[in-house]
């Protein structure tokens, strides 16, 4: 227990440091990707919305617009793919290199999110969580997790929520190494590419969680 404790202090070190580089040395990319979405789609540069974090604590995540106005609403189980009307050509190319995911920094600076950890799923996707699903919400969500390198949106809803239980359950700065070296394989080469090719030995499909109503699950 103090070991994972440990550890997890050099998390949130390592956090605040990447953050920072990351928010400095990409900052004329920041620039670029907010005119390039002011002036090809009408609306806000940033999408704000309230997620819940560490023990159910609300905050607001911050990501570039993908979408175009309007198109909050999700069907629950149904991720965004790619060939989605309601998603900006901008955006294509931010959600393909998951670039609409690097205001996050900010969420990360602030003690909000880190960056690997479950995604942040809507408020509204809480009402259908069980007790083993919940555990997903004893750390801080992170901008990439154990789901999101494993085949994320060709994953269903109940794998990913397994892929964030474990990563829980058996987080270690390591296995943190490991998910961020894939999140740059990610952004290069596409989540489809990582489909059955898992980080960890585990087994799919015997966690139950409830799919039923509309939904909110985040990419």
């Amino acid at each position: 227990m103090e070991v994972k404790g440990f550890q997890k202090n050099i998390k949130r070190l390592i956090d605040i440091v990447v953050s920072l580089i990351v928010l400095i040395l990409l900052l004329p990319i920041w620039i670029v990707v907010a005119i390039l979405i002011k002036v090809t789609s009408p609306g806000p540069v940033f999408f704000l919305q309230d997620r819940p974090g560490l023990n159910k604590k609300i905050f607001k995540v911050y990501k570039f617009r993908t979408m175009r106005p309007g198109s909050e609403k999700m069907i629950k189980g149904q991720e965004v793919m790619m060939d989605d009307d309601r998603i900006t050509p901008v955006g294509k190319l931010l959600r393909r290199t998951k670039l609409d995911e690097i205001p996050q920094v900010l969420n990360v600076l602030k003690g909000e999110m880190s960056l690997v950890g479950p995604r942040p799923e809507r408020i509204a996707s809480l009402d259908d969580y069980t007790d083993e699903v919940s555990k997903r919400l004893n750390m801080l969500p992170g901008m990439t997790g154990l789901a999101q390198v494993s085949g994320n949106i060709y994953l269903s809803l109940d794998d990913r929520y397994k892929f964030d239980v474990y990563y829980v359950d058996n987080f270690s700065l390591w296995l943190d190494i490991k998910i961020i070296f894939r999140t740059v394989g990610v952004m290069l080469f596409g989540e489809d590419r990582y489909v059955n090719k898992c980080l960890v030995d585990m087994n799919l499909g015997s966690l139950e969680a409830a799919t039923t109503k509309e939904e909110t699950i985040s990419k």
